[in-house]
């Protein structure tokens, strides 16, 4: 079993939800992101995802691209994203690591060679928001023999013909995009999101996670209680913005302040279904 099954796996014989946390590589430098990703399961996040930074983050909020604008000024790029996951990885063997970006730097970097350096490195999963299952085969190959998961992006205005398509080669799990537009703008109704979440499992039989718009521990308990998971990214971004000084640079309680933050969620999460094995 992958990192991704063995984890779904153990939340769904602890009777709740996971948490999915996102933070952008490289953000506000280098060496911070790097202590705070290796706090993160600490903190109580079940799975990571990854930001890879790029210039054009068009499917997310003004928070994630500035955080990408900061990782890439102090020098970020693809090749220290993946040593970052192989310095996790050289004390985590367990928690996944989902790199969440854009085709055009996979593509520069060399898509074959991309695919056996993430798996290198210990990347579980690939969220391309930009690769379209129509336009994967130049890719997804090589994805599969490196045995890296391609996770899917599932919006609320899919079809159920539309969901067909996307989860057919999709692996790991699925993520949810519970709201129209780009990350951290809005929230979707809680009723909602169980609705679109039972029409995805019927559909498949892979996990399927909610991001997009949750920002508070009661929003993320709220959606692990009716999803495998929930993702939250901007409103952790935010925290590390936020623990800048006017200079933008890293205040002394930045990583605590986020990790605590990070616990805050987890804790909610972990209480979301009541009688769940904790």
């Amino acid at each position: 079993m992958s990192r991704l099954e063995t984890r779904f796996a153990a939340l769904r014989d602890e009777g709740r939800g996971g948490l999915v946390t996102f933070v952008t590589a490289g953000d506000p430098t280098t060496e911070i992101s790097a202590e705070i990703l290796s706090g993160l399961p600490g903190a109580g996040a079940d799975i990571i995802e990854l930001g890879m930074p790029f210039t054009d983050p068009m499917a997310d909020g003004p928070s994630i691209e500035m955080a990408s604008g900061r990782a890439l000024t102090k020098g970020q790029n693809t090749a220290k994203t993946l040593e970052m996951v192989s310095a996790f990885r050289k004390n985590d063997g367990d928690t996944p690591i989902v790199l969440m970006g854009y085709y055009n730097p996979i593509h520069a970097y060399g898509r074959e060679k991309f695919a056996a350096d993430v798996s290198a490195a210990g990347v579980d999963g690939l969220i391309i928001v930009d690769l379209p299952p129509e336009e994967e085969d130049e890719f997804r190959p090589h994805a599969e023999s490196s045995g890296v998961d391609i996770v899917r992006l599932i919006a609320p205005t899919s079809t159920d013909a539309r969901i067909g398509t996307l989860v057919e080669n999709a692996s790991g799990f699925v993520y949810y995009v519970a709201v129209r537009g780009v990350t951290g703008t809005s929230s979707a109704a809680a009723s909602d999101i169980a609705s679109n979440v039972g029409r995805i499992k019927s559909l498949t039989d892979l996990p399927v996670a909610v991001g997009f718009g949750i920002r508070t521990p009661e929003q993320a308990a709220e959606v692990a209680a009716v999803a495998d998971a929930s993702v939250v990214g901007t409103a952790i971004v935010d925290k590390i913005a936020n623990a800048l000084d006017e200079n933008g640079n890293a205040t002394p309680q930045l990583v605590s302040e986020t990790l605590d933050f990070v616990s805050d969620l987890a804790k909610a999460v972990r209480s979301a279904r009541p009688g769940a094995n904790s």
